[in-house]
């Protein structure tokens, strides 16, 4: 199971649901948490939550991909994986689309974004993070057609803890 959840949320979540991976997306003046996981079973990524690289401003590139599915290809899968960033709206939604696509395998790219939309009504995920996943996969585009399909998410400040199932 993948918990998506805001920043707030993640310190009593790790507890409560017993999670033994985290993956934190959060931009460089941001300090990820301390949490009671193992070492090496918290990857954290430093980006802002941006579509388009710009002057000042630390735009999601093809290492942080490659980092958070090497991560998530070494989670056992016995605890849950939980994502965050600061919202739990877009950086969060795109990595843990990223990673059920990858669990997943080719083809379930539409299926897994539409989970998504159901999932979490806030979820607007990170462009530029899909797109790198999308190449990264070679999935040929089929991840960012199925994003767009979904299109942006509710307006809200803060995205709603949300738990996505390994098979649905």
């Amino acid at each position: 199971m993948i918990i998506v959840a805001p920043l707030h949320a993640v310190p009593g979540l790790v507890e409560a649901e017993k999670v033994g991976h985290v993956v934190s997306l959060l931009s460089p003046a941001m300090t990820p948490p301390t949490l009671p996981v193992p070492p090496g079973h918290h990857l954290r990524l430093t980006l802002h939550d941006i579509d388009e690289p710009a002057q000042g401003f630390v735009a999601p590139e093809a290492h942080h991909v490659e980092a958070l599915v090497g991560f998530a290809g070494g989670w056992p899968r016995e605890a849950p994986l939980l994502i965050h960033c600061f919202a739990g709206i877009s950086r969060a939604t795109a990595a843990a689309y990223t990673v059920m696509c990858a669990l997943a395998g080719e083809g379930e790219e539409a299926r897994l974004a539409a989970e998504l939309r159901a999932n979490s009504p806030q979820a607007t995920p990170n462009r530029r993070i899909v797109a790198l996943a999308d190449d990264l996969l070679v999935r040929r585009g089929r991840m960012v057609d199925a994003v767009a399909a979904i299109g942006r998410g509710e307006d809200a400040m803060e995205g709603r803890i949300f738990a996505w199932r390994i098979g649905g």
